[in-house]
C-alpha cells in the first residue's frame, strides 16, 4: 500500500505533466517545434500562470477544467490515450461509445489530480537530452520534477501528427498512465460491458465534481 505522501507525489507529477502543455498565443509556431522543444517552450509560461493564480492554487475545479479544455487538450491526443487504455476492447466499442469514453476519461484525469495542483508553485522541471532520430514518428521526452521532496522522474510519449507533436502517454516514477488504467478498464468491461465502463467513469466524475478540494 502506497503512503499518502507517495500518492500525493504521483498526483503532483501528473498535474505537472498536464499543465506543461498549455496553448500559448503562438500555438502555430509551437506546432512546428521538436518534441522536447514543445515541452520546453511552454514550461516556464505554465508554471508562471499557476504561481500567479490564487484560484488554481486553492484547487478551484471549474477554473482548472476551463484552463485544461482551452489550453492543454490541443496538445494531447486523448483519443489515442483512451484507445490504448482500452486495449482490444476499443474496437468492440461503437463510435458513440468511443466518444463517450474519451470525454469521460479526459474528465477523470483532470478531476482526479486537480487537488494536487496547488503544490506546483514550488516546483521546477529539468529536461534530459532527447534521444531520437530525425525521422522518428514516436519519441519519449524525459524530465525530472524538482520540488520539496525527492525528485520525480516524469517521461512523455509523443507522436508526430499532421498538426505537430502530441502527447499520448506519461510515465510517472516508472508507471505509465495507460498501463495504470488498462486493468481497471478491462475488469469493468468484463463485468458490465462497455456501457458499464462508461457509467463507471460518469459516476466517478460526478463524485469528484461534488467533492470539495482539501486545503
Amino acid at each position: 500500500m502506497k503512503s499518502h505522501q507517495t500518492i500525493q507525489k504521483y498526483c503532483v507529477a501528473l498535474l505537472s505533466s498536464l499543465f506543461l502543455f498549455v496553448g500559448l498565443a503562438y500555438a502555430q509556431a509551437i506546432d512546428q517545434l521538436t518534441p522536447d522543444g514543445l515541452i520546453k517552450a511552454v514550461v516556464s509560461d505554465v508554471m508562471a500562470s499557476v504561481k500567479s493564480d490564487p484560484e488554481i492554487q486553492k484547487g478551484n475545479i471549474p477554473r482548472i477544467v476551463d484552463l485544461v479544455e482551452k489550453k492543454i487538450v490541443p496538445y494531447a491526443d486523448m483519443r489515442r490515450t483512451t484507445e490504448m487504455a482500452m486495449g482490444p476492447n476499443w474496437k468492440k466499442a461503437t463510435p458513440e461509445q468511443q466518444a463517450q469514453l474519451v470525454s469521460e476519461f479526459k474528465s477523470l484525469l483532470i478531476r482526479t489530480y486537480s487537488g494536487a495542483l496547488s503544490q506546483l508553485r514550488d516546483q521546477t522541471v529539468q529536461f534530459k537530452p532527447l534521444r531520437a532520430a530525425p525521422d522518428d514518428k514516436e519519441v519519449v521526452v524525459k524530465t525530472v520534477v524538482i520540488g520539496r521532496g525527492d525528485p520525480v522522474p516524469l517521461d512523455y510519449r509523443l507522436e508526430k501528427t499532421a498538426n505537430g507533436w502530441r502527447v499520448y502517454d506519461m510515465n510517472i516514477m516508472g508507471v505509465w498512465l495507460v498501463e495504470a488504467y488498462r486493468n481497471q478498464f478491462a475488469n469493468q468491461i468484463s463485468q458490465n460491458g462497455i456501457d458499464g465502463l462508461v457509467k463507471f467513469l460518469q459516476e466517478r466524475n460526478k463524485q469528484l465534481a461534488a467533492a470539495k478540494p482539501a486545503n
